[in-house]
Parts: C-alpha cells; sequence; structure tokens
C-alpha cells in the first residue's frame, strides 16, 4: 500500500505538499522521507520522468510533471502501475489546484498543505489493489511499467548514481551497441558460410572419396 507522499518542486527540492501521517508512520518513515528529500536534491529538468528507487522494505516511486516531483513511499509488494496511476492522479488534480502559484519564488515550505485532503481520500481508494477498480486499473495498459527506471537507494545516495536521462540513455546505448555487434557477427558467419561452405563441402566430400577408396582398395 501506499505508505506516505511527498510533493516538492523540482528547480529547488522545496516541498510544497505532503500527506498528513500518523505518529507510527512518521517514526517508521523518518529515514526514507530523509532518503526522499535527498532524492529531491537531486533532480532536474534532466532527470528521468517516472523512476522507482528500491530501499529496504520500500519502493520509492516518483512522477515529474509540470516542474512538480510526485512521491510516494510503497511496500514493495505494492503494483509499480498502481503506484503511477496514483501519482498520476495526484499530479493532474495538484496542476489544476495550484498550477498558476507553483513557481512563485515567496513560497514557504508545505504551501500547499491542505491539499492533503485529496491525497488522503486517493490513497483510501488505492489502499487495497484486489478492488474491481483497482483490478481494472492494473489491466489498462497506460504505462509500461517494465521501461520505469529502477535504480537502488545505496548507488543513488553512496555511489553517485544519477537520475538523469542522460545515464539512462548511455545504458540503453551500451545496450543496444552490444546487440549489434552479435547480430554482426552472426552475418559474418552466415556470409561466409554462403561464399565458402558450398565448395568446403565438395572438397570435403572429395577427400572422404578418396580416403574410403584407399582403404577399401
Amino acid at each position: 500500500m501506499v505508505k506516505s507522499t511527498i510533493i516538492a518542486r523540482v528547480t529547488d527540492g522545496l516541498p510544497l505538499a505532503a500527506s498528513m501521517d500518523d505518529e507510527q508512520a512518521e517514526s517508521e518513515l523518518a529515514e526514507y522521507k530523509s532518503q526522499a528529500k535527498a532524492i529531491f536534491k537531486k533532480l532536474n529538468s534532466q532527470s528521468e520522468p517516472v523512476c522507482s528507487i528500491e530501499s529496504g522494505p520500500y519502493y520509492l516511486h516518483y512522477l515529474l510533471d509540470q516542474g512538480v516531483c510526485y512521491l510516494c513511499i510503497c511496500d514493495k509488494s505494492f503494483p509499480r502501475k498502481l503506484a503511477f496511476s496514483y501519482l498520476d492522479e495526484l499530479s493532474k488534480e495538484f496542476y489544476m489546484s495550484y498550477g498558476s502559484e507553483i513557481q512563485k519564488s515567496i513560497l514557504r515550505p508545505y504551501a500547499f498543505i491542505k491539499f492533503d485532503t485529496f491525497i488522503q481520500k486517493t490513497k483510501r481508494i488505492y489502499e487495497d489493489s484486489r478492488t474491481q477498480q483497482n483490478m481494472s486499473k492494473l489491466n489498462e495498459d497506460l504505462r509500461d511499467v517494465t521501461q520505469i527506471m529502477t535504480k537502488n537507494m545505496e548507488d543513488l545516495l553512496w555511489r553517485g548514481d544519477s537520475l538523469d536521462r542522460m545515464s539512462t540513455l548511455s545504458y540503453q546505448l551500451r545496450g543496444e551497441s552490444e546487440k549489434y555487434r552479435k547480430a554482426t557477427r552472426r552475418l559474418n558467419l552466415e556470409a561466409l558460410y554462403r561464399k565458402y561452405g558450398i565448395p568446403a563441402a565438395i572438397i570435403l566430400g572429395f577427400i572422404l572419396v578418396i580416403y574410403l577408396r584407399y582403404k577399401l582398395f
């Protein structure tokens, strides 16, 4: 299930809104909320628009839209497609409500905390992934979650890993390059077979005939 939600501005990481969690959740999620703030500091205009970050028993899923980052902390068992559907609903409502104010320089942290009312209402809808409505969302082919970048929090925070699109593009290019090399090797072998395969088979057949004649006679 969705454990907590934070909304922040991409340009400077300013928190704009968040879910009002109970004391137990605050205690359990304190470390992961700190990690979320660290993620906000790493974001920029070149960052991946959607990403899942693994940390302990949770995933931190985020969605970037119109200069705002929508992030939720979820149990690992919670379907990713539902998590991003949830974030998508938040992004549409938040921008419709506060879109003209988001980039104002005078904003204070959590300036739109009243948005928690909508967060809590939407969160309740997504609490049980087995409800008919959520099963329908899972079956809708709105987003291919297999294409969403997945990172490890340790790599991200302590090894300097990047959230930029360019790092993902570089990884994809390396993969495509390896596929190209394999395809080239296969094509070269096929070309060699077409060029020398038949003559080689004739020569081997001729040698075999001579060998058999020598053995038998």
